[in-house]
């Protein structure tokens, strides 16, 4: 993962290797930089951003003799990343603290996005995280389109040992997570999933549905799940389904299987919302919290 964009990285130092960091030189190496961004799934709104950023600390600098052209450039470069990374930095969210803290039981986390992205792998995920940490939860089956996922999220809940809060297929999926909240709190449970149909993120219809469950319920936080593999794809869903329901964060699946890595770097960019958590495998521990710092010393060249 994250070579591609690495590499990028790398050659802009290569190129800016003068005592004196003239704009001309400057503006030729962002170009190739920006080519690599690009290529790696980064939005163009967030390259452009990165450049700007760098170009703006570089230009004009002079280079003491004792002083490390390579660190300098490398720390324009991190600061740029850092900038873009940070746009939320006054949101982030410590899920754990916040559900123990809640009076009002019980918190209500929404997973939403489109078909494929594993949703319902992500919310035992999720399951599987507050049970390590002594709280209790249950699960809504408020995906009651697909055929077998109802089925699907009764498995990991057997596996798990929780309960599924289900109807039919058909049913209305804002009953279901109706039913879901009014059990959890009339028996002091911590917490409700809710697990929604994927959908694509222009079917009206279908976005009217998952607003619904948002009015019925009102979801202590609204997480968008997107699959990093579709790059460019998932970070318009995100859009999307930011503008339509107000988002409080994301979590990206099959990072793992990222090699690129653009997506994790522009969708908080996008959204102006945080990464909560990264998939990282298909067992119920591979769930990490996202770490700025350890990303962008991923993405940093040597």
């Amino acid at each position: 993962m994250l070579d591609k964009i690495k590499q990028g990285l790398k050659k802009f130092l290569e190129i800016v290797s003068t005592k004196t960091i003239t704009e001309r030189k400057v503006d030729d190496a962002l170009w190739e930089l920006k080519l690599q961004l690009i290529g790696s799934d980064v939005s163009v709104i967030v390259a452009d951003k990165i450049s700007e950023e760098v170009k703006k600390n570089l230009v004009g600098v002079k280079i003491g003799l004792l002083e490390n052209i390579n660190e300098i450039v490398k720390n324009s470069l991190r600061k740029a990343v850092e900038d873009v990374l940070r746009v939320n930095i006054n949101e982030k969210i410590d899920l754990i603290s916040e559900i123990k803290n809640k009076k009002n039981k019980p918190y209500i986390i929404a997973l939403v996005g489109v078909n494929g992205v594993g949703k319902t792998l992500t919310a035992a995920k999720i399951a599987f995280l507050l049970k390590n940490k002594g709280l209790n939860c249950i699960l809504a089956a408020s995906d009651t389109f697909r055929a077998g996922s109802i089925e699907q999220l009764e498995k990991h809940a057997n596996n798990l040992n929780i309960k599924v809060i289900k109807q039919g297929y058909g049913s209305d999926a804002a009953a279901v997570a109706y039913d879901a909240v009014n059990y959890a709190r009339a028996r002091n449970i911590d917490a409700v999933i809710i697990d929604t149909a994927g959908r694509v993120q222009t079917d009206k219809n279908l976005m009217e549905e998952v607003k619904k469950i948002i009015r019925v319920v009102e979801p202590d936080l609204k997480i968008f799940v997107g699959d990093a593999l579709t790059g460019n794809d998932m970070l318009r869903q995100a859009e999307e389904f930011n503008n339509n329901l107000g988002l409080d964060g994301a979590i990206l699946t099959k990072v793992d299987a990222d090699i690129k890595g653009g997506a994790a770097l522009s969708i908080s960019y996008i959204t102006k919302k945080p990464i909560l958590f990264i998939g990282v495998g298909g067992e119920y521990k591979d769930l990490e919290e996202f770490n700025v710092e350890k990303f962008i010393e991923m993405l940093m060249p040597n």
